[in-house]
């Protein structure tokens, strides 16, 4: 009982969801916008148990002293500062929680994106290595997006803007695409396998 009856509600779920797709009926909207509202109530509480685990780790890291613990104090510092300060000020612009906001948080996130570059450049130059026919097509394609991507790419030749266009609009899409039709199908086929009861890893997996 305790995995037939997960399995049967997944069932009955999933199949209302798809029914309500295909039939466009009033009972059916009104049912899916009530299933919308229940689940943004359970990821309040999904939220709820997110926080419980951030201060699970950080306080458990803290009290062994593990590698890197101080962080643990920065981050559970961090949030209570701007939880206190979005409570008492609020979230409006031009409010101490914006202001704390884009200039603490934003320069952060830049920071970090800005060191990410590094470790794209040299994944990039291991990858692009031209050992063979493919990653010699794959290196000179990067070549002509980047300098078709800068000044100096038209300065060599006046051509190299509309080839980067060319490759971004017509082999890129077309490669995107067929990604997103593999993807498309793997979905099908993993609901497909829930709703039937044969994939049960979502339950601890059991059989």
């Amino acid at each position: 009982m305790r995995l037939h009856i997960p399995i049967g509600l997944g069932f009955l779920a999933g199949a209302f969801m798809i029914v309500q797709f295909f039939v466009p009926h009033p009972s059916f909207e009104e049912s899916y916008k009530a299933l919308m509202d229940w689940t943004m109530i359970i990821g309040a509480f999904a939220l709820v148990l997110g926080l419980q685990s951030l201060f699970r780790t950080h306080i458990d890291k803290i009290r062994r002293r593990r590698q890197g613990y101080g962080y643990s104090f920065v981050a559970l510092i961090s949030f209570a500062v701007m939880f206190m300060v979005g409570i008492v000020h609020g979230a409006k612009p031009g409010s101490l929680f914006d202001w704390l906001f884009m200039n603490v948080q934003v320069p952060l996130e830049a920071t970090i994106f800005s060191l990410l570059a590094f470790f794209i450049a040299s994944a990039a130059y291991r990858t692009f290595r031209a050992r063979t026919p493919e990653a010699t097509i794959l290196l000179l394609t990067a070549v002509v997006v980047m300098l078709g991507r800068v000044p100096i790419g038209e300065f060599i030749y006046a051509q190299v803007p509309e080839a980067t266009e060319w490759i971004m609009s017509v082999p890129t899409v077309a490669a995107k695409r067929g990604i997103m039709f593999g993807v498309a199908l793997g979905v099908i086929a993993t609901s497909l396998r829930i709703l039937l009861g044969i994939e049960r890893s979502h339950l601890g997996g059991g059989r």
